[in-house]
């Protein structure tokens, strides 16, 4: 990869004009996560330092989150797996390794760009509902969100590690 951010790496390619900054900000959160979760100790997975999220519900979080609003935006509601994965995510017992959860978040962004390249443009203002209350929303606030909230995961998630691994120095 270039030293640049995804965003000054011109476009991505088959994604519409108007959806490559939810691409260049999908693309990044996955470079920044795998490159500084994958050598973080396994053991402070779960640790909650100052009571902050755990990397590990970030990590669930993230791929979470993608799926279930790229769900919304292709204008359906969850099913029982997306719920119980809902209710199940940040639960240390049973939970994933590592490298798998990793791996399951890298997974989430290859599918939302592939819905990406799916969009078509001229529908981005369609309303969408939103949650078991059909909360209003449209195409576009979805996949903005969608890209919002993994950055805003992603940051947390970075100074969570940071914080965890200047601990242990």
């Amino acid at each position: 990869m270039a030293t640049e951010e995804f965003w000054l790496q011109g476009p991505v390619e088959d994604v519409p004009g108007l959806l490559q900054p939810i691409a260049h900000a999908l693309l990044q959160a996955r470079f920044e996560v795998t490159e500084l979760v994958r050598p973080f100790p396994e053991e402070l997975l779960w640790e909650r330092p100052a009571g902050l999220a755990s990397v590990g519900f970030h990590l669930e979080h993230l791929s979470g989150v993608l799926d279930r609003l790229f769900t919304y935006a292709r204008g359906e509601a969850l099913d029982i797996d997306q719920l119980k994965w809902l209710k199940q995510e940040g639960q240390r017992e049973g939970a994933p390794s590592k490298e798998t959860l990793i791996a399951r978040f890298g997974a989430q962004v290859d599918l939302a760009l592939a819905q990406l390249k799916q969009t078509d443009p001229q529908i981005l203002t369609a309303p969408r509902a939103v949650g078991r209350a059909r909360i209003p929303s449209t195409l576009i606030g979805l996949l903005f969100h969608a890209a919002e909230h993994t950055m805003r995961h992603t940051g947390q998630l970075l100074v969570t590690v940071r914080v965890l691994t200047a601990s242990m120095a």
